[in-house]
């Protein structure tokens, strides 16, 4: 094992599959030359030089361009990396993605294989205001055809980023921002993938479970540590991917512990955690003793201000507070914990 910030495994994901296979190119704006070499935020920094121009390629200020040439590259037996910017602008190349890319295998009667990652950064803690730091997560979770990927450490996000380029279908690889050079973690130096559709306990527990997805995992293990000091032991389910969904492991963890608290950055209302509560209402209701809870943003932009950003953001202390409103409600936490 080795110690990797999540930006330089994204980059060594991208170094080994490009590696790996030689129809494996990666196309975006800047990625090439741009900022130094690697894009805005450098996560193809280096491959440029190993890779040459032909499979490293600058692409125009086009979303919906770069992401619709990939389907046809997709089509004659390339294997694409499309990088987008920031998050945001899935709005620019959702046409391509929703309506040509997922719907491909589709529309063609299932004899084609449509082997795209789309990676963009998303979310928001970075200060770079409300058209920069959206999570949009939610909106491509309902897209046959489409595979949704929100990676929370770097070896997740090595290990997806890798299983994604393998993958036939398109991919959405959802990379956080904040996390790029502020979480440092394990990765193994071994060739390994981490299978899409799988979630991970990240830490166990049995009176609650906290489930978190991409930088919230972080605030969610934060969380957990405060709540041991009051005698309640949360477990935290990272889902890792949100289509397809790994039910079976939220149910097993929500049946132990019966009580659920879901958190994502994007706002409550239209946010995953709403599937999640679902699922639960309509397959685990037997096993639960206590309402569900949801912790996220609110119904508004997010803010331009640094101050206001990080009022608006779902953090620990409203974790902790979400935790404690089913252990205080009756039918809660059946234990004593210290205030």
């Amino acid at each position: 094992m080795k110690e990797l910030f999540y930006l330089e495994a994204v980059n060594e994901a991208l170094t080994e599959e490009m590696a790996r296979d030689e129809k494996v190119f990666i196309i975006g704006e800047d990625i090439a030359v741009g900022y130094g070499g690697g894009g805005v935020f450098g996560a193809t920094r280096g491959l440029f030089d190993k890779f040459g121009s032909e499979r490293v390629i600058d692409a125009p200020l086009s979303e919906s361009a770069i992401a619709g040439c990939a389907i046809g590259a997709a089509l004659v037996g390339y294997r694409p990396i499309v990088e987008l910017m920031f998050g945001d602008f899935l709005t620019i190349a959702s046409e391509q993605i929703v309506n040509c890319a997922a719907k491909m295998r589709w529309s063609l009667g299932g004899k084609v294989d449509v082997p795209i990652v789309y990676r963009t950064a998303y979310g928001g803690g970075v200060g770079a205001g409300m058209h920069h730091s959206q999570c949009f997560e939610s909106w491509f979770a309902g897209v046959p055809g489409l595979k949704v990927v929100l990676p929370s450490t770097p070896f997740d996000v090595k290990g997806l980023l890798k299983a994604a380029v393998r993958d036939n279908d398109p991919v959405l690889v959802l990379e956080h921002k904040f996390l790029y050079k502020r979480l440092k973690g394990p990765v193994t130096e071994d060739d390994y993938i981490v299978p899409i559709g799988k979630g991970d306990i990240k830490r166990e527990g049995d009176d609650v479970t906290i489930i978190a997805m991409s930088a919230m995992v972080q605030q969610a293990l934060e969380a957990a540590k405060i709540l041991e000091q009051k005698n309640i032991q949360a477990e935290v389910l990272d889902p890792r991917t949100i289509l397809p969904l790994d039910e079976d492991l939220i149910l097993q963890s929500v049946e132990k512990t019966g009580k659920a608290v879901i958190v994502h950055e994007a706002p409550i209302i239209g946010g995953f955690g709403g599937e999640i509560a679902a699922i639960l209402a309509d397959k685990g209701i037997d096993f639960l003793e206590a309402p569900i809870k949801r912790v996220g943003a609110p119904f508004c932009p997010v803010p331009s201000s640094p101050a206001m950003e990080q009022f608006y953001l779902p953090n620990a202390e409203k974790i902790v507070k979400a935790v404690l409103e089913i252990a205080e409600a009756e039918g809660g936490i059946h234990k004593c914990y210290t205030k």
